[in-house]
């Protein structure tokens, strides 16, 4: 018998290591053992400022990633789909440069997007969906 899907509790996560949520969102929500991580501009979370350049914020942006995968109880290795919202495709190269650092093989599916614009004018945002093991 299938359990409902009311019955599957969703805990919120949050962490001081990655840049607070500005609306009505958390950072992350853990539903049984996968983890939907909120898309993740280039802020750095202590000064709540947009890092200059695509470079500097798409590392950022990874990072922000990690932090909120290590307060869900994983790492980024647990992620296994992304999604990269770049304001230029011409980035694409960058990006991909900078995720090849943070990610080990199997890489997680990915999918890429080009978008008009993104909050605070960001070049960048990246969101991810993790599966945690059991333990």
């Amino acid at each position: 018998m299938l359990a409902s899907a009311s019955a599957m509790a969703k805990t919120a996560i949050h962490t001081a290591q990655a840049p607070s949520a500005i609306g009505p969102y958390s950072q992350a929500i853990r539903a049984g053992d996968t983890v939907y991580l909120s898309g993740q501009i280039g802020l750095d979370p202590a000064s709540g400022e947009l890092l200059d350049g695509l470079e500097a914020q798409a590392e950022r942006v990874f990072r922000n990633l990690a932090a909120v995968a290590a307060a869900s109880g994983g790492s980024l290795d647990d992620v296994v789909r992304v999604t990269v919202y770049l304001t230029d495709l011409a980035h694409f190269g960058k990006v991909n440069e900078t995720m090849a650092r943070h990610f080990r093989e199997p890489h997680p599916a990915r999918a890429t997007v080009g978008v008009a614009s993104l909050p605070r004018a960001a070049l960048v945002e990246v969101d991810a969906i993790m599966h945690l093991r059991a333990h």
